[in-house]
C-alpha cells in the first residue's frame, strides 16, 4: 500500500525554530529548511536571503502523511511556535525573510489556512499578519541548516530562543509528538 505523502511549507521567523518542532511530530516524514516566496532565483543562499533583498522567506518544507497528521494540525502547531502578529520579524530576527507566511500547494490547503486564520483572529491581542502565498520553487538551505537544533543545542540561539519554544510546543502538543526511545 502506497502512502499519499503531502507537502506543507511554512515561514515563521528563523527556520531552525520551525524545523526543531515539526521534526517531533508523528506522521512527519521529513523537514527541510530552505527558502521560498522570492522573485529572484539566482544566488539563493543563506547569506543572500539574510541580506533581506531577495524576497524569499526562511521556510520549512514538510512532507507528511495526512492519515497520521492533518494539514490543519500542522497549522495549529505553527500558530503556537511563532507569533503570527509580528510583521516581518520574530523577536530579534527582523526583515521580510522572517515574515509569517503559509505557502499553500493547492486549493484545499488554501481553504484550510484561510479558515484557520479567520478562526484564530480573535485569539491574539494584535491582528494576525500571516500571509497566504502560493507555493513556488523551494531552495534548500544546505546541510548545515538541517536539524540545526539537534546538532547545536548549546549554541546561544538554540539555548535561548529555540529551547523555550520547544518546551511550549512539547507541553501543548504531547498528543501529536512521536515517542522517542
Amino acid at each position: 500500500m502506497e502512502i499519499a505523502i503531502q507537502r506543507a511549507s511554512l515561514a515563521g521567523g528563523c527556520f531552525w525554530c520551525l524545523d526543531a518542532a515539526f521534526r517531533e511530530l508523528r506522521g512527519v516524514h521529513s523537514v527541510r529548511s530552505g527558502f521560498m516566496g522570492g522573485k529572484f532565483s539566482d544566488h539563493v543562499s543563506y547569506e543572500a536571503v539574510c541580506q533581506g533583498n531577495t524576497g524569499h522567506a526562511e521556510v520549512v518544507l514538510i512532507e507528511f502523511d495526512p492519515a497520521v497528521i492533518s494539514y490543519r494540525q500542522l497549522l495549529e502547531v505553527f500558530f503556537v511556535i511563532h507569533d503570527p502578529t509580528q510583521l516581518n520579524r520574530q523577536g530579534n530576527d527582523v526583515g521580510t525573510q522572517y515574515r509569517s507566511a503559509i505557502f499553500y500547494f493547492d486549493d484545499s490547503q488554501h481553504a484550510a489556512a484561510r479558515a484557520l486564520l479567520t478562526e484564530r483572529a480573535s485569539s491574539f491581542p494584535r491582528p494576525i499578519v500571516t500571509t497566504l502565498e502560493t507555493a513556488g520553487p523551494f531552495f534548500d538551505a544546505g546541510e548545515e541548516h538541517q536539524d540545526y537544533f539537534r546538532h547545536n543545542p548549546g549554541q546561544g540561539y538554540c539555548a535561548y530562543v529555540i529551547a523555550p519554544k520547544l518546551i511550549k510546543f512539547r507541553k501543548t502538543f504531547v498528543h501529536l509528538r512521536q515517542t522517542f526511545p
